[in-house]
């Protein structure tokens, strides 16, 4: 702290060995500079990739992360978290495992997201969008906790739109529009796309691009996709850079549609500025691929994100996307409606 620009010096080479050794020396003593965790991660264990509910059948909260910690991502079962007041989290258990629950795939379950569809007077399905191995799901329960069943025993989603070279079909988010009624999935890596979904929920009526792949690099834009209305407008956000890096961050726009990227007749980009982002400061890194919230009946909302296990995934390097916690902050709004950046908390 104190330096406010670059200061002269010079480069000395050292060997492994003292390299190691002065790591060393500098982790024993990490503990005594670094603040300690507090509220943050929110659940214990290495998790992505969150998902938050609020479920009106139970007046909960309800955390639906990717299981995290193995190297390539190569979970395969997902759990549910509950609470009351989004301070404290009682594991509910497995939610869903592609083992035993999915035909089609055994292996990288990832990024889910759920909505709560009411279908009669106290009645209620719950649709859990999910990614296994490098495809998108469906499966369809009675309750928030499951026991959740594959719909159709096959993929929703299996094959990149027309045309798109690249990318992935991973990482679906569900949005059901306030003005019409209707339910989108958002999804892609590298490109965004958007499907409507059937009256089923497990079907697609049709598909276009949002975000091609060779415009990526405009809109800073890489996977994670969450959209939700506020005041009539829609706000599209999703993650910057890979999610290993340390400065994998959410950036957004701000659009007239559900369906397309507009404002005020002319094609919509994303704000300058950029809602989470690493703090170094607080050994902060890796922030991302996130959900949001809504309280209900106000205007107090919250970002749900993971970030890299702190304080010790950041010295794996690359390795640190495959050790994430998750984390909840608030999130607060401009009076222009524009998005203030998040301070990050412990």
């Amino acid at each position: 702290e104190g330096v406010n620009g670059p200061q002269h010096g010079s480069f000395m080479r050292i060997t492994k060995e003292e390299y190691d050794r002065l790591q060393a020396w500098s982790d024993a003593r990490e503990a005594q500079h670094i603040k300690p965790n507090d509220r943050n991660p929110v659940v214990k264990g290495l998790y992505a990739d969150p998902e938050i509910m609020y479920s009106e059948k139970t007046g909960k909260y309800y955390l639906y992360p990717t299981t995290d910690g193995k190297q390539g991502w190569q979970n395969h079962d997902a759990r549910v978290y509950s609470s009351d007041d989004l301070v404290t989290w009682n594991d509910e258990g497995v939610v869903f495992d592609l083992e035993k629950d999915c035909k089609w795939a055994d292996k990288c379950l990832w990024a889910p997201c759920i909505i709560e569809k009411k279908t009669g007077k106290k009645r209620y399905k719950y649709y859990y969008y999910f990614t296994g191995a490098g495809k998108i799901g469906v499966a369809v329960a009675d309750s928030p906790t499951g026991p959740f069943k594959d719909a159709l025993g096959r993929p929703l989603l299996s094959e990149k739109p027309d045309g798109m070279k690249g990318g992935q079909v991973i990482d679906p988010d569900v949005f059901q529009d306030p003005k019409t009624g209707k339910y989108h999935l958002y999804w892609g890596n590298g490109f965004l796309a958007v499907s409507e979904l059937g009256k089923d929920m497990t079907s697609v009526v049709s598909t276009k691009v949002l975000i091609d792949r060779k415009d990526k690099g405009r809109y800073n834009y890489n996977e994670g996709t969450y959209v939700f209305e506020r005041n009539g407008l829609y706000y599209f956000m999703w993650s910057e850079n890979d999610t290993r890096s340390a400065n994998y961050r959410v950036r957004y726009l701000i659009s007239e549609s559900p369906t397309e990227l507009v404002r005020n007749g002319k094609p919509a980009m994303p704000e300058r500025a950029v809602v989470l982002k690493q703090d170094p400061s607080k050994a902060v890194f890796g922030t991302g691929h996130h959900s949001v919230l809504r309280k209900p009946g106000t205007d107090e909302w919250y970002i749900v994100y993971h970030r890299f296990a702190r304080p010790d995934a950041i010295k794996m390097g690359w390795d640190a996307g495959y050790n994430r916690e998750v984390c909840i902050d608030r999130m607060e709004f401009n009076a222009d409606g524009t998005i203030k950046a998040v301070e990050v908390t412990l």
